[in-house]
Parts: structure tokens; sequence; C-alpha cells
């Protein structure tokens, strides 16, 4: 048995828990340099303001819906989001952190009540952290996906599942005409493991529910289309394919891209947007404990301006793999320098790390001269990282990053971002007498 702890509409959930007075009206939350809307509260998108929207489509909506749009917070969400995985970490011996709001626990040797202890959980939760959301349960996690839709779908649109299914959903406990129902009443676009472009095929020869995929053979399934799908098809039959992921895999390679606030062409300016880009993938490869090979670093100009268009790549080997920051960031100047032209409008960089291997692994090598080792840093890794956590990202940085301020043009535009009520000193609210 597995259950499945999903946060409902994350982001905005997470704003409201200290904004209370956004309750019952239409929010987005923007992407970075507030282009478009990531999140969406149930108001919102009963609007019809979809996934993706650019926000200069929907700005409108302000005067005339009373839409309220902020700029992402994700130190605050991931804040948060720690608080939820550690309470729903109750629900069973062993969890998974799925995604930042999406969490799988394994069920197996729970006794009593699944439902109750489920909707215990949920109000722990609710009261705790302030975060409403769903939980599902099933005999697979595919089952287990589809019952927090289940459970989320009919909160939000009663009449749509069985009223008993909302909040908490347990297909497990259905009986087998009444689990029909819920998989004849859910599309098979909203099956986890079917994306748009399968759904579209399966739709065409007639598939179009939930519980006319889990009736096809598995074998002809494989056969026409993936392995994965038949897992998906094995899974909706009650047959588990995925286990609990408890450790999660050492990502391949860490990368650290974003657009600027405004166009950017100065070489200095650039140098310190870099840097800044290198110095966070430094800490991101740090945090799992990995080493990089090889450096790579991108800039381009916007493909939606009608201006002159550029786009260059430099990939630089390190002499030896490392995760100090002053050797990432010099590969990564010695790239850009490598492919910087003046006269463009850049609006984009990015520093890739790539050819990681686990940090424990050392290239051992001959001193054949005085200082060709390189002096041993991670003391120093340590200090600059535990600084920066402890005083806020940016306390400690390179020379080569600048100084933060209005000096950095290429800074993300975040006009609407609400305060760091959890991380962050300075934005706790002050009670006056």
């Amino acid at each position: 048995m597995y259950a499945l702890v999903d946060g409902n509409n994350f982001f905005v959930s997470c704003e409201r828990v200290f904004r209370p007075d956004l309750r019952g009206l239409p929010v987005v939350v923007l992407s970075n340099n507030d282009g478009c809307a990531i999140a969406r509260s149930n108001e919102a998108k009963a609007l019809g303001i979809k996934m993706g929207a650019p926000w200069f489509k929907i700005r409108h909506m302000v005067d005339t819906h009373r839409l309220v749009a902020l700029s992402s917070n994700f130190a605050l969400y991931g804040d948060l989001s720690d608080r939820m995985m550690s309470l729903a970490a109750g629900l069973g011996p062993h969890q998974e952190i799925y995604s930042i709001d999406e969490s799988f626990i394994d069920l197996t040797g729970v006794r009593g009540n699944l439902v109750a202890r489920a909707h215990a959980i949920r109000a722990r939760i609710l009261q705790w952290v302030g975060i409403p959301c769903g939980i599902g349960m099933g005999a697979t996690k595919t089952l287990a996906k589809l019952a927090n839709h289940v459970a989320k779908t009919t909160e939000r649109t009663p009449g749509s599942y069985p009223a008993h299914l909302a909040q908490v959903c347990n297909l497990a406990a259905l009986a087998p005409v009444d689990l029909a129902t819920v998989l004849g009443a859910t599309a098979v676009r909203d099956v986890w493991g079917v994306g748009r472009r399968i759904g579209a095929q399966l739709e065409k020869i007639g598939i179009t529910t939930a519980l006319q995929l889990a009736r096809l053979d598995p074998a002809m399934v494989r056969a026409r289309w993936s392995v994965v799908l038949e897992s998906t098809v094995r899974e909706l039959q009650g047959t588990p394919c995925y286990g609990l992921d408890s450790a999660p895999a050492r990502s391949q390679q860490v990368a650290y891209t974003r657009s600027f606030g405004q166009p950017v062409s100065n070489l200095v300016e650039l140098q310190e947007a870099v840097t800044e880009f290198a110095s966070r993938a430094a800490e991101k490869l740090r945090t799992q404990n990995s080493l990089a090979s090889q450096v790579l670093v991108y800039i381009r100009t916007s493909p939606f301006r009608q201006e002159p268009q550029y786009s260059r790549s430099a990939t630089v080997p390190l002499h030896r793999p490392s995760a100090d920051t002053t050797v990432l960031v010099g590969a990564a100047l010695a790239g850009l320098q490598s492919i910087y032209r003046p006269g463009f409008q850049l609006a984009k960089a990015g520093v890739m790390l790539l050819d990681l291997q686990a940090d424990p692994q050392h290239q051992g090598e001959l001193a054949l001269q005085a200082g060709a080792l390189p002096a041993d840093r991670t003391r120093l890794m340590s200090a600059l990282d535990g600084l920066n956590q402890r005083y806020g990202r940016g306390t400690v940085l390179l020379a080569s990053a600048g100084l933060a301020g209005p000096q950095r043009t290429w800074t993300m535009k975040q006009e609407l971002r609400s305060p760091g009520y959890t991380t962050c000193w300075a934005d706790l609210p002050v009670a006056k007498a």
C-alpha cells in the first residue's frame, strides 16, 4: 500500500498562510522575472487562466476580476515544504519526497483505519503548517497518484466523484464495482505516466478512460508503445512496478540558469552574473557530495525580440574534478571570455556542471614540481556555505560577482515578491504596542 500526500495549489497555499486576506480571491504565482503563471488558485482557474499564461496577457484581470499576482518566493516555499513533509512522514514508516509538494508514503504494515489516519495527518498539516492537501492511497504508486487526483478533484468539483472520496481517497478500500466506476470517470490523460502525446494516441483508438487503459493487455501495450506505459497498465491493474525511492539517485549534472531582468551587453555585468550562477551551482554540487569534471557556460539573446540573435556555449574541462567555488567560477569565466561578442543584447545565461563523480573518489597524481597540487579548500567551502546558510544567500561571495543592490541590472525582476516570513530575519513582521 502506498499513499501520496500532495499540497493543494502549493505555491498559492504557501502565500495564503501569511496572507489570509488572499483566501477566496483569484491568485497566481509568477515565474522568474514575473514572466508567466506557474501556480493558480482554484478561483484563478475558474477565470480560465491556464498554466503558463503570460503575465502581460492576464494583467488586465487585476482591475477587472481582482486578480492578485505574486512573484515566486522559492525560499519560503522550500521551508514550508520541509515542514509539511516532516508531518506527512508520520503517515507510514518510509517516505519518498517526490517533489516540493508531493510525498509518497509506504503504508505496508500500518494497522487500523487508514482513511481515519490520513484525515488526522491532513488535519495536522493544515493546523500546524497551514497547507491544505489531498491524500490518495492505493495498492501501487500509480493508483495512489490517481487516488490523490480523485480526492482533490472531488473536493474542488463536487459531483465529479462520490462525495466520500473528497480530501482522502483509498482506492484499495473500494469494492471492485466502485473502483471500476471511479476509473471509468477518470480521463486517460489524468493517469500518471500518460503524457499528452501518448494520451492523444490512446484517445485516437478509443481508449479515453483509465478503466479502458487498465483493461488492456500489458504485452500488447509494451509492443505497441513502451515498457513505461506497460508498467502504468500493470500498476493500474494492481501489480506494483515502482518501489519507494527513499534515497533519490545522485544528479548527473547540476545547472543554474536564469533570464536577466533586462538585456545585458556589458562583459563586466555578464561576468558578475556568471560568477553568481557558477557559485550557486557549486553550492548545489557540494550539497550532494559530488565533484564536477567539466563546466559549461552559455549565453543567448531573446528569440522573441526583433534584434540581432546570438547564442554560444563553451565547455571547459577541469584539470582535476572539483567542487571548489573558485575553481568552477574560474572555468566558467574562462568559457565566457571565449564566447562573448560585443554588440548583442543578451537575455539569458547559464552554468552547467558536467561529468559528475562522487566526492569520496579522488584523482591521484604526482607532484612533479612545487605547487603542482592545489590546496585542500574543503574547510573553506564548508565555511562559505555555512555563513550563507546562516546569514542569508549572498552574505559571502566572490569579488567577481560584484555587490548586491540596484546596480545589478541583470538580476531577476521580482517586483511582486512577498516577504521571506520564515527565512529572513529582516522580513519578520514587527508588532508594536
